[in-house]
């Protein structure tokens, strides 16, 4: 393991299998890098607080120069939800959380509203809160995914269909996913890379994923998030997500 990226990152967190723990992966997987894969750039960011600048530089630069600040803020805003949607927050994560600021705006007051939650909680609750809604015995109180959204059973049409249009971005599949990519934490993900820059694809191409396979259900999921009975920190996060699908939906209708 010589990538200074991938060392710095098992440094600050106290090794790699604490690292794999905070991105919800298998230990093999991590010591199996020879470097942090491009889709899981964001996920080790969060969970190490090293720069994605620095763990892949030839992805990213210290101040991309692509990226104007609105974009730069939705990025960021794909990137969180995508996180807090993948696995519940630990310490670390919790404790910047707490720390988020919101401007006057209502999606800046679910800033604020999720910065409160995290501070009254603890990632033990966190970790409850999140088995009870997202896995459970069995199934979970709520099901993130499209096909089950949009059909009302997993692995079906939507699945296929952004399979297809992943490949057709060049986007492949990270081998040790287990989620199916349809998954409400991997489409923000994706999000994040196509508005980034990190997923090279003309500007069009984050409106057609976005109007394809988030906007007819994402918002919808969030809203049932807001009101899930074993929702608590989480309820904060539907929040968030249901404001900032509803602007991204307005701003992608707009005349380009």
């Amino acid at each position: 393991m010589s990538d200074p990226g991938l060392k710095e990152a098992i440094r600050a967190v106290g090794g790699v299998s604490e690292l794999a723990r905070r991105i919800g992966i298998s230990q093999p997987s991590v010591s199996n890098w020879s470097r942090v894969p491009a889709e899981r750039v964001l996920a080790v960011e969060a969970a190490s607080g090293i720069a994605r600048a620095l763990l892949r530089p030839d992805l990213y630069r210290e101040e991309p120069e692509r990226l104007d600040d609105v974009d730069a803020a939705r990025a960021r805003e794909y990137a969180l939800l995508a996180t807090l949607l993948a696995r519940a927050p630990d310490e670390a994560l919790r404790k910047r959380l707490a720390r988020i600021e919101g401007d006057a705006t209502a999606l800046g007051g679910a800033h604020r509203a999720l910065a409160e939650a995290a501070a009254q909680a603890s990632a033990e609750t966190l970790e409850r809160e999140y088995f009870a809604l997202f896995t459970g015995v069995g199934r979970g109180e709520l099901v993130p995914y499209a096909s089950y959204y949009l059909t009302g059973f997993l692995h079906e049409r939507p699945l296929a269909r952004l399979r297809d249009d992943l490949r057709a971005l060049g986007i492949e599949r990270a081998l040790e996913l287990h989620e199916p990519e349809d998954h409400a934490a991997i489409l923000c993900e994706i999000m994040a890379g196509l508005v980034s820059g990190r997923f090279a694809a003309e500007r069009e191409r984050q409106k057609e994923m976005f109007e394809r396979h988030l906007g007819p259900w994402l918002g919808r999921f969030f809203a049932d998030l807001e009101r899930a009975e074993a929702a608590r920190f989480y309820r904060a996060v539907g929040a968030v997500g249901r404001l900032f699908i509803a602007i991204e939906t307005d701003a992608f209708a707009l005349p380009a």
